[in-house]
């Protein structure tokens, strides 16, 4: 008989099937709803880390060993007045940081003397003087673009003919002696800066000159300080802060005896220009250095129109084949303005005096004398006939036993 026809029974077979469907795919609608697909747990912590930035790229280190080379061409009445129209930096000389020592024993023997020896080679004997090159030279041990040990720092150059930082090392003056009192109190100055004492007048400063010299670098620093005949300078920007002085001293300091061999050698094979090449003395004694040298004030800075150091007694280097008359022409500039003032010759940079008075010894290795004309008397000049033979001016020097 003919009736309606029931549902298929593959129909009801599939409904559980379109359920379990159903609930599978429920979740999924839901998340496309509301959110998207959540972030792994390790996702989630590098999301909500802070990112990390490359840092600031840091300038180039400013200096080369020979970037603080102190050469100038200038005569010194010109590179004094040059100085003196130089202003100084707004930005001052900044705050030192105590110098903090870590060595051994022999370290700070060795850095107390190389300090102690720079001190006295480059100030004299004045308190604030030598403290000031201290601080310089402890101001560079900190500083990436110099040598990391003190006595680094005072020799660096030296072992290249033309390259020696503080001139002392290479000009011959390292054969010069000092006294034993000299030594203890420059000695116990070091012991006081390695010791962390600090010299405010001169802050940061990594440089500095003497005020009748004008070397090539000194336009592109801070001028900063001025202390006795020296001007001191740091820097412009990141190099010349006190951030920048940030490397870790520690210790391992070279032998200083073996480092002036070395110097000394060099300074042999490459001998310095004399009286007639340069133009000016090894050595100068004036009332000024003298004041300075006993701590005191000097009396009167020098004239920035005068062309030479002037009054004073002024240590030369001469040679054989110089002209006799040339040399009495130096002599002259030297003593140029007027007042006392002799021009003293040898040919051995190691025999050139390293005070007055002249000793026995020093006479007998003298090779030249000029005294400049003053109300006491009219010029005179010698030379030693033995090694300027028949000389077309001045008279030959007494021999002396």
């Amino acid at each position: 008989m003919d009736g309606p026809a029931p549902a298929p029974r593959e129909e009801r077979a599939l409904l559980p099937l379109l359920a379990l469907a159903g609930l599978v795919l429920l979740p999924f609608l839901l998340l496309a709803l509301f959110g998207g697909t959540p972030a792994p747990a390790s996702d989630q912590r590098a999301t909500d880390a802070p990112v990390e930035t490359a840092p600031m790229p840091v300038p180039d280190l400013p200096a080369t060993g020979d970037d603080t080379v102190v050469l100038s061409d200038l005569p010194a009445g010109v590179a004094q007045a040059r100085n003196a129209g130089v202003a100084f930096a707004a930005i001052g000389p900044g705050s030192a940081s105590p110098f903090s020592f870590r060595g051994s024993a022999a370290d700070r023997a060795r850095a107390r003397d190389c300090l102690a020896l720079a001190g006295m080679a480059e100030a004299g004997g004045g308190d604030g003087d030598q403290r000031a090159v201290m601080q310089v030279i402890l101001n560079r041990v900190r500083h990436p673009a110099f040598a990391g040990s003190v006595c680094g720092v005072v020799f660096e150059g030296s072992q290249r003919p033309t390259g020696c930082q503080f001139s002392f090392t290479c000009d011959g003056s390292l054969a010069r002696r000092y006294s034993d009192a000299a030594w203890s109190a420059a000695r116990a100055r070091a012991e006081d800066m390695l010791g962390g004492a600090t010299h405010a007048p001169v802050g940061n400063a990594t440089h500095f000159h003497a005020d009748y010299v004008y070397p090539w670098w000194s336009d592109r620093l801070a001028k900063v300080a001025k202390v006795g005949p020296h001007i001191f300078f740091r820097w412009r920007g990141f190099w010349g802060s006190r951030r920048a002085l940030s490397a870790r001293y520690a210790g391992g300091e070279p032998d200083p005896l073996r480092l002036r061999d070395t110097a000394l050698a060099t300074a042999a094979a490459n001998p310095m220009p004399g009286l007639l090449g340069s133009g000016e003395a090894v050595r100068s004694i004036t009332s000024d250095s003298v004041a300075r040298a006993a701590g005191e004030t000097p009396r009167a800075a020098a004239s920035a129109g005068q062309p030479g150091p002037g009054a004073g007694v002024h240590f030369v280097l001469v040679s054989p084949g110089d002209s006799p008359g040339a040399l009495v022409d130096r002599a002259r500039s030297l003593c140029a303005g007027g007042g006392y003032c002799r021009v003293q010759g040898w040919s051995d940079p190691a025999q050139v005096p390293a005070s007055l008075p002249l000793t026995d010894s020093d006479r007998r290795s003298l090779r030249f004398s000029f005294a400049a004309a003053n109300a006491n008397g009219g010029e005179a000049v010698f030379f030693d006939c033995r090694l300027f033979s028949a000389p077309d001016i001045g008279t030959c020097l007494p021999a002396i036993p």
